[in-house]
């Protein structure tokens, strides 16, 4: 039986009031099974980013419940919850976030000397293995091209073991082959290692390598594709979401 690790039901997240009151997300219900790669994607403003930082507990919505291997966000307090995201949810973000003064191990090492573990250098060059990047576990940001601070921060992301990992944008700021190195990194992770990942992209090129694709419109879920699907077949579906007017 397939087991989802991250439920959203009924989500809906409101920014603002009065004339200025922007529904991002209206009511969407979905969820990501376990083991799998979902990219979501839609046109700015369609909610695409507010969903991903709602299911991965960095928002709070209005209305609905997001549940995360297990465990309902919205019965968390803050501290809890802080916890729950350091432990079970790896984030991977356009922006590597590295820290320029660490090496590459010890960026990757970073969450669990904050969850109070003392990490071993073999734990940390593990993680960069995986990635790839044994061999520039001593070099720091600067030494590294684009792709590989990359890299580093998905090894960053998957130190903890998380039940999922969230990635918003993360070939936006690489080139082509760059991408596709990442791109084929986070399939493998799926494929080799059973790790569920969700991405935010706007590029059918990387939507391409997921299982699943979610379409946002207007903060609401609007079509759902399932592989393998091509970059033309997405690509046409994003077109013919754009010329579709608006509920």
């Amino acid at each position: 039986m397939t087991t989802q690790t991250v439920t959203l039901t009924g989500l809906r997240a409101v920014y603002g009031s009065g004339n200025r009151r922007v529904t991002a997300l209206d009511g969407v219900t979905t969820g990501f099974d376990s083991g799998t790669f979902t990219a979501v994607m839609g046109p700015s403003g369609s909610g695409k980013s507010t969903l991903l930082h709602c299911a991965a507990g960095l928002d709070r919505p209005a209305e609905g419940v997001v549940t995360v291997d297990g465990v309902r966000l919205d019965r968390l307090g803050e501290d809890d919850l802080t916890r729950l995201r350091r432990d079970r949810i790896g984030f991977v973000f356009q922006a590597f976030n590295l820290i320029s003064t660490l090496t590459a191990a010890q960026n990757v090492a970073l969450p669990l000397r904050l969850a109070g573990r003392g990490p071993s250098d073999d734990e940390a060059t593990a993680a960069l293995a995986a990635v790839g990047l044994a061999d520039r576990a001593r070099h720091r940001p600067s030494e590294l091209s684009g792709g590989e601070q990359q890299r580093v921060a998905i090894a960053r992301a998957l130190a903890t073991r998380p039940a999922v990992v969230f990635a918003d944008e993360p070939t936006g700021a690489l080139d082509s082959t760059a991408s596709h190195q990442v791109l084929r990194l986070l399939r493998g992770l799926v494929d080799g290692h059973g790790q569920t990942v969700v991405m935010v992209t706007h590029d059918p090129a990387a939507a391409a390598y997921a299982d699943r694709v979610l379409l946002l419109a207007d903060g609401r879920l609007v079509d759902e594709l399932t592989g393998p699907l091509t970059t033309g077949e997405i690509a046409a579906r994003i077109t013919d979401l754009a010329a579709e007017p608006s509920c």
